[in-house]
């Protein structure tokens, strides 16, 4: 087993990132002891949380939640479009081998950024190998990731904070498998813990308004992916929303897409990422079945106060 997980602390409201020696406490006080609601966010890959940054930045900047990420691979798989950043950079990150070895750091410092824009308090690395573009979710649980290790690690952090809730991506069937099997891995993690100290894990995705089957409805219909019950969700439980055109203050012209916008441009190796600035749409979350369905209100109430916005007149 590898030693306890080094934090990097994001100081909430400057830009300046803080390390702490491995197992050193993360905060001046006790974590979870604050009062304030405790999220921990779990994804595959840097840039993978773009697809809730604007979710994660007002749970962070506004309603001042403290936002946790757990990142599952060391990116080094990210050199498909990565030619832009090559220049960017003066590194070779286009092509392997050279991205292998440069990638990793570059995309790690592209993540501390993005978690400067959107408020994270801690980003912790877990480093498993980010082999390929595969949607083949078996093989990189049974073949390429360490899972009892990555079951470990999650499971230190979850021991560390009493954790809230938890986000990863929703993991249906046609997307990656290193976002499918993070996700998995973080609903074993919680599933671990003792019943009284378990977040709700949500699933999230993202659609563009136009691709909605009708206005605000959830972009398409999902029970859990085949082969993992753990992943089914609870068919009780609303799909949950978060709206990126809501204005952010009174004269209606910056909306909730601009921070979106930050969080993407910190991730400059990653030249496909230009197609997903000023994406016009809203952030879905699904309620897991392996949640206790008696705190379905306590996900709809998290989203009221998400969705609690003064700009917007009420209805």
């Amino acid at each position: 087993m590898r030693p306890p997980l080094p934090t990097l602390v994001l100081a909430a409201r400057t830009l300046v990132g803080f390390a702490f020696a491995a197992g050193a406490p993360a905060a001046a006080q006790p974590e979870g002891a604050d009062g304030r609601l405790d999220v921990l966010v779990v994804t595959a890959h840097p840039d993978d949380e773009t697809l809730m940054a604007a979710t994660l930045y007002k749970l962070a900047r506004e309603l001042g939640a403290n936002v946790d990420l757990a990142l599952v691979t060391d990116g080094s798989g990210g050199f498909d479009f990565a030619l832009m950043g090559e220049r960017y950079y003066g590194r070779e990150i286009d092509t392997e081998p050279e991205a292998r070895d440069n990638l990793p750091p570059i995309r790690r410092n592209e993540l501390l950024g993005a978690g400067r824009v959107l408020g994270l308090r801690n980003v912790f690395f877990i480093d498993e190998y980010d082999h390929r573009y595969t949607t083949d979710v078996d093989t990189v649980l049974q073949h390429v990731w360490d899972v009892e290790d990555v079951l470990d690690r999650l499971g230190e952090i979850l021991r560390r904070v009493p954790y809230d809730f938890v986000l990863g991506l929703l993991p249906v069937a046609g997307t990656h498998g290193h976002h499918k099997g993070a996700t998995i891995l973080a609903l074993e993690a919680v599933a671990a813990l003792p019943a009284a100290r378990r977040p709700l894990v949500l699933g999230a995705d993202f659609a563009e308004h136009a691709a909605l089957p009708a206005p605000g409805a959830p972009p398409y219909a999902f029970t859990g992916l085949v082969g993992y019950p753990i992943t089914r969700v609870d068919p009780a439980a609303p799909v949950l929303r978060f709206d990126r055109t809501q204005p952010m203050e009174g004269d209606h012209v910056a909306t909730y897409q601009l921070v979106v916008n930050w969080a993407l441009a910190e991730h400059k190796s990653q030249g496909d990422l230009a197609s997903y600035y000023d994406d016009v749409g809203s952030e879905y979350f699904w309620f897991f079945a392996a949640n206790d369905p008696a705190r379905i209100s306590d996900a709809e109430a998290l989203f009221a106060r998400l969705n609690d916005n003064p700009y917007v007149p009420s209805p």
